[in-house]
C-alpha cells in the first residue's frame, strides 16, 4: 500500500511500515541491552522518545523496555533472536502505516488534530513522542523543522488521512 495526497503547502504519503517490537523482561534491561546493542552493531537510544539509525534501520525508545526497529517502506527490519531469558521479540508487520508528512504548513495542520508543544525539547527533530490523533494513539517521528512521520494503526489509517486532509484546508 502506497498512497501520496498533494494539498497546497503540505504532503501526505502512507505506505506500509514493517516494525519489529523487542522487550525486556524485568530486571534484565541491562542484560538486555547490551545484548541486542551487539546484534544490532550499534548503541541503542537511552530515554523514551530517543531513536537511534543504524544503516536502514530506525530504533525507537518506545517505553523504558520496549523498543520499536523500522526501516523504510518495503524493507522489513532483519528478525532477532532475542534470549529468551532476556526478553522477547514479535513483528507487528500488518499493524502500521507509515505517513510521511512535509511542507511548510504540517506542524500548523497538525496542531490541528493532536495535542503537542513542536517548540518543546520533546518533540524536537530526531525525537519520538506517542499522542492519540482522535482517539486514537500513534506514534510521530519528528524527522525535519517541518516534517515528521506518523506511525498509525491500518485499521485508522483512511479515517486519520481523511482527518488531516479536511484539516489542512
Amino acid at each position: 500500500m502506497a498512497e501520496v495526497l498533494a494539498l497546497k503547502d503540505f504532503n501526505l504519503s502512507m505506505a506500509d511500515c514493517p516494525i519489529v517490537q523487542i522487550e525486556s523482561w524485568g530486571g534484565m534491561l541491562t542484560r538486555f541491552e547490551m545484548s541486542v546493542s551487539q546484534l544490532l552493531g550499534t548503541a541503542l537510544p537511552i530515554s523514551v522518545g530517543e531513536t537511534a539509525r543504524h544503516g536502514d534501520t530506525l530504533t525507537v525508545r518506545i517505553s523504558p523496555r520496549r523498543l520499536w526497529l523500522m526501516t523504510e517502506a518495503g524493507a522489513k527490519p532483519s528478525p532477532l533472536t532475542i534470549d529468551p531469558g532476556l526478553g522477547c521479540s514479535v513483528a507487528l508487520d500488518e499493524g502500521r502505516v507509515r505517513f510521511r508528512l512535509s511542507g511548510a504548513r504540517v506542524l500548523e495542520t497538525l496542531s490541528k488534530c493532536i495535542a503537542v508543544d513542536w517548540r518543546s525539547p520533546a518533540s524536537a527533530s530526531g525525537r519520538a513522542f506517542q499522542t492519540a490523533f482522535h482517539h486514537v494513539s500513534v506514534l510521530v517521528l519528528r524527522t525535519t523543522e517541518t516534517g515528521c512521520d506518523m506511525i498509525v494503526p491500518r485499521s485508522f489509517a483512511r479515517s486519520l488521512a481523511d482527518w488531516m486532509v479536511d484539516n489542512a484546508g
